[in-house]
């Protein structure tokens, strides 16, 4: 989770629920009506939302919207074609998930089974764990660039793109918010944040955040800093859990296991330019368990790890 620190007195906010999520979103001045702005901006949120959502019933009036749904909805049956944007976030999962570094954006039927943060939460036999595992294979997804379709090559499989949808919506908030003459603002999708231009307070456009103590209760910040224009996201063992004769199974499954990764790591939270490569790299440096050589870079700004001891680590971010 991010705090944000700084709050503008001429600021433009609106609040907005949606992705199931709070979101909060902040303008600080533009070249049209911000109030206009917002307005369309939550209508935008809410649009993906009916693209993306995997999480409505057959019963609810939008549940025919997400296209996600209906490729889900044809697994091991046909091919089904997606609009170009929704065909880029999926084949951007699928491709991501190909990595096998954890993130699978197929992890759908193992997050059902374990059931982590819900009433049902258990902990699964090895033998259902394994009958799961051969539903979640990305290479079992047909991807056609030409028609912008997508296969689901076996029944049961599921497309699930919780785990980058935010950041792929914040950044085409920000599109919207760059195409509308937007001097700066803050996207805050459940805590995923994006920051729009530099911060127009301070001389040197730098915006200043505070890092979640993974350990305490929400809000308290291990760490405040000060960084330029960029998106943070944060990944952790914290907030959902399940437990069961004195061993904590938290809510990130390994998709190489079937079962949450084992680490020391209590949270990372990462800094890159765009949001959805956050969501992404985020994932990739939990799971990795440490820091990974060469991993900043022009994109990667840097990312911060908090142990279960409350270590705090620090990769690049030197400003």
């Amino acid at each position: 989770m991010v705090i944000i620190k700084y709050i503008s007195t001429d600021q433009v906010m609106a609040q907005h629920k949606a992705m199931g999520t709070h979101i909060s979103l902040q303008i600080y001045g533009a070249r049209e009506d911000p109030e206009k702005i917002l307005d369309q901006t939550k209508a935008l949120i809410d649009h993906f939302e009916d693209l993306l959502t995997v999480n409505r019933k057959p019963d609810h009036p939008r549940y025919g919207l997400s296209e996600v749904t209906r490729v889900n909805d044809q697994a091991g049956k046909e091919a089904v074609q997606v609009s170009s944007s929704v065909y880029g976030l999926i084949k951007l999962a699928v491709e991501t998930s190909r990595e096998n570094f954890g993130f699978n954006a197929l992890i759908g039927p193992l997050v059902k089974l374990w059931s982590i943060g819900f009433q049902d939460a258990r902990v699964p036999s090895d033998a259902e764990i394994q009958e799961k595992m051969k539903l979640i294979d990305p290479w079992m997804v047909e991807l056609n660039d030409d028609d912008h379709t997508v296969f689901l090559k076996q029944e049961g499989m599921e497309l699930d793109l919780g785990g980058i949808a935010k950041g792929w919506t914040a950044d085409r908030i920000r599109d919207l918010w760059w195409a509308y003459g937007v001097e700066a603002g803050i996207i805050n999708l459940g805590g995923n944040v994006l920051f729009v231009n530099p911060c127009p307070k301070r001389t040197n456009g730098m915006w200043t955040v505070g890092v979640q103590d993974p350990l305490k209760p929400r809000g308290e910040n291990i760490k405040a800093m000060m960084i330029p224009e960029c998106s943070v996201v944060t990944s952790g063992t914290y907030e959902r859990f399940l437990e069961v004769d004195g061993h904590k199974y938290h809510h990130l499954i390994d998709s190489r296991t079937g079962y949450p990764v084992e680490t020391n790591i209590a949270g990372v939270t990462t800094f890159t330019k765009n949001s959805v490569d956050a969501e992404i790299e985020c994932k990739r440096c939990f799971f990795a368990g440490q820091p990974i050589a060469n991993w900043v870079n022009d994109r990667r700004l840097g990312a911060i790890y908090v142990y279960n001891d409350e270590r705090v680590e620090k990769v690049g971010l030197d400003y």
